[in-house]
């Protein structure tokens, strides 16, 4: 005991040690890591993501998740982060715009396409509008205008021609 003091280690307890019990939580994995909710079951994905993770390129724009800036990707579909309650995702795969880009650091082609296609004005909408397509994509791998018209994005920059275009060329179709 006196030579584990004289090296400035903490004395030996006497005793058994109990350890902490593993503490309830909604598992679910982002962007391909696993990680455990312990707080707010009603807590909205869109915190979690942003205060939590600190992956704060999903947005937030109205209160109600209609605009389209909140998107992400949970089981491969797009959803409103804003409108999920983290007591939804339990075991939830969830992607978010940061979690687009291959492991070995390459785009995904729909990122590619909207630089490509000049598609990002003030870049606001940008995350949303790459989930929006990706989702779009998944389920018409030919999109046309009015499929890509029914998106729910909103921009206020008026890059919505041009994103047109970047989803028609990652998907291979002449714009």
């Amino acid at each position: 005991m006196q030579q584990a003091q004289a090296q400035g280690l903490p004395p030996a307890t006497t005793g058994d040690i109990t350890p902490e019990p593993v503490r309830e939580g909604i598992d679910l994995i982002v962007n391909g890591e696993r990680f455990r909710h312990t707080g707010d079951p009603l807590m909205p994905l869109l915190w979690y993501l942003r205060d939590v993770l600190r992956l704060t390129g999903t947005k937030l724009g109205d209160a109600h998740g209609e605009d389209g800036y909140d998107l992400v990707l949970v089981n491969g579909k797009a959803v409103s982060a804003i409108k999920r309650p983290m007591a939804k995702l339990v075991g939830a795969r969830v992607t978010t715009v940061e979690g687009l880009a291959h492991a070995d650091g390459s785009l995904h082609p729909l990122q590619q396409a909207f630089i490509d296609e000049d598609a990002i004005g003030c870049g606001y909408c940008t995350p949303g509008w790459l989930i929006a397509g990706i989702d779009l994509l998944t389920r018409k791998p030919k999109p046309t205008d009015e499929d890509i018209d029914k998106l729910p994005n909103r921009c206020r920059c008026g890059v919505q021609t041009r994103v047109r275009r970047a989803i028609k060329r990652a998907a291979g179709v002449k714009a």
